[in-house]
């Protein structure tokens, strides 16, 4: 963006900001049935950025039997060519509209402008585009049978109904759109739940699904936190899925919750990456790699590369050129141009990471940067890399979901077991490997335990599956199977 298209951006988000943000439930906008509303803070400025309507379980209530009747009335009799033509439009008025989604998302959630406007906003356009294809190839098989009798017998796959999806703070806007996309390809009724440190971005989707026709009920949002709006929907008998991002903790509850009508559950929860740099792999680019996978987006990525494992012969290089590059990133406001990395999203979150800082310390770690937040009343945290570090020890072990990296070292005589090494996690999620030995790296992915291992670099696709082993939970999002867990299948045989 130039200045000129900063500008306006910037006055059409923070206009939006400042009006009044109510729940969207069966095409109309409606305040909280309690007149509850929440504060969503700026992290940069810790100053009141908007203020929202908080549901709960009587606006669940709503919103449910709104889907259901957008789930058995139009969304029933639309075909799937129209479905596909409502993604598209939308995805024409994000992309059009994506300078001021971007600005609101850094506003909202603290991030570079540049992440946002030229990677998140992106992304959730070719992730609508990405889904859009899959509404008119959603088949079924005909089936031959061996019983007696003379059989037509085929299966189709229908929507699983009214599905629920719950959306971290980390990507509100692009998360939002990769559960939303599929489940509307495949003809579902949807309510959002944004995080409510994050609901800015999920409010202007709102909007631009409206706008771009679909019908009402199709698409309800429902503001508010995770105790009251999120537990009412999770719960609900009218919900029929549930689909959520976020901490393993809530995950397990969510299950709990779900069994009341055996809700199918989609949960993408928390990781602790392990980033592995074999002793021929190219360093220069392993140290660029192992950086941005850590402290993009100021660590707040389930998939972030928080535990880094490097040959002993390469470690020293390896891990004072992370820290260089930590020392050298620009903190400051997201909506600066220059900045690159911003705040972490809240006090609460700010305290929980560097909590974990001071804890590795007192058990032994160095810090090798030497970063220090800058001033003012932001909730920065500076990029830390950590060594001398063990698997015992909280920061190694458990998800901080912060710009701190654990280093460690192995030797000769472990690279039969690093494997072992990466995998002595509860966590699944994802892996990392550096080599220029592409059948290592085959048989190495092979012996990792996560959902998405990346050789030598690699992103997100709406392509490629997406979801953990073990903590990190269950099913997948993107892909096939992403629009398939949005699916039931019916297996129908009819006698001659």
């Amino acid at each position: 963006m130039d200045e000129t298209a900063r500008a306006a951006a910037l006055e059409k988000a923070q206009t939006f900001a400042a009006s009044k943000h109510q729940l969207l439930i069966g095409g109309a906008w409606r305040d909280a049935a309690s007149g509850k509303t929440f504060d969503s803070i700026n992290p940069a400025t810790r100053q009141v950025l908007a203020t929202v309507a908080a549901g709960g379980e009587e606006d669940a209530d709503l919103a449910s039997k709104a889907a259901r009747a957008a789930l058995e009335g139009p969304l029933f009799e639309m075909k799937p060519a129209e479905r596909a033509r409502l993604l598209l439009r939308l995805a024409e008025l994000v992309e059009a509209n994506i300078d001021e989604i971007a600005t609101l998302e850094t506003l909202d959630n603290g991030k570079p402008i540049n992440e946002s406007r030229y990677f998140d906003i992106p992304y959730a356009v070719e992730s609508i585009r990405y889904n859009a294809g899959w509404c008119t190839k959603l088949t079924g098989e005909t089936i031959s049978l061996s019983g007696p009798g003379d059989w037509h017998a085929y299966t189709v796959r229908e929507p699983v109904g009214v599905v629920a999806q719950i959306v971290p703070w980390n990507t509100p806007f692009a998360m939002a759109v990769q559960k939303a996309a599929p489940a509307l390809a495949a003809g579902c009724a949807v309510i959002l739940k944004p995080a409510e440190q994050t609901p800015l971005t999920a409010l202007r989707l709102a909007h631009l699904v409206q706008e771009a026709g679909f019908p009402d009920g199709a698409f309800n949002l429902l503001t508010g936190d995770g105790v009251e709006a999120g537990a009412a929907l999770t719960a609900h008998p009218g919900v029929d899925k549930v689909t959520f991002t976020g901490s393993t903790e809530v995950g397990r509850e969510i299950i709990k919750a779900s069994a009341g009508n055996f809700k199918r559950v989609t949960l993408e929860l928390g990781g602790k990456t392990p980033v592995i740099v074999m002793p021929d792999a190219d360093i220069d680019k392993a140290i660029t790699g192992a950086a941005r996978s850590i402290f993009t987006n100021a660590g707040q990525i389930c998939n972030a590369g928080s535990r880094l494992f490097a040959h002993a012969s390469i470690f020293d290089r390896l891990v004072e050129g992370v820290a260089d590059y930590a020392d050298k990133i620009r903190l400051g406001s997201g909506l600066e141009t220059t900045t690159q990395m911003g705040p972490v999203v809240s006090e609460e979150q700010q305290t929980r990471v560097l909590g974990y800082v001071k804890s590795g310390l007192e058990q032994g770690a160095s810090r090798l940067t030497k970063g220090e937040a800058p001033e003012g009343d932001g909730y920065f945290v500076p990029p830390t890399v950590l060594v001398d570090t063990k698997p015992t020890m909280r920061v190694v072990s458990e998800e901080i979901f912060g710009p701190v990296l654990c280093a460690m070292r192995f030797d000769d005589d472990e690279l039969s077991s690093i494997a072992v090494q990466a995998n002595e996690s509860d966590y699944g999620l994802g892996a990392v490997i550096w080599t220029s030995n592409l059948s290592a790296a085959h048989r190495l992915a092979r012996k990792l335990k996560a959902g998405t291992v990346r050789v030598n670099g690699g992103g997100l696709d709406p392509a490629l599956p997406f979801g953990g082993f073990k903590h990190s939970g269950w099913g997948r999002e993107n892909g096939r199977a992403g629009i398939d867990a949005y699916t039931e299948i019916k297996s129908v045989a009819m006698a001659y």
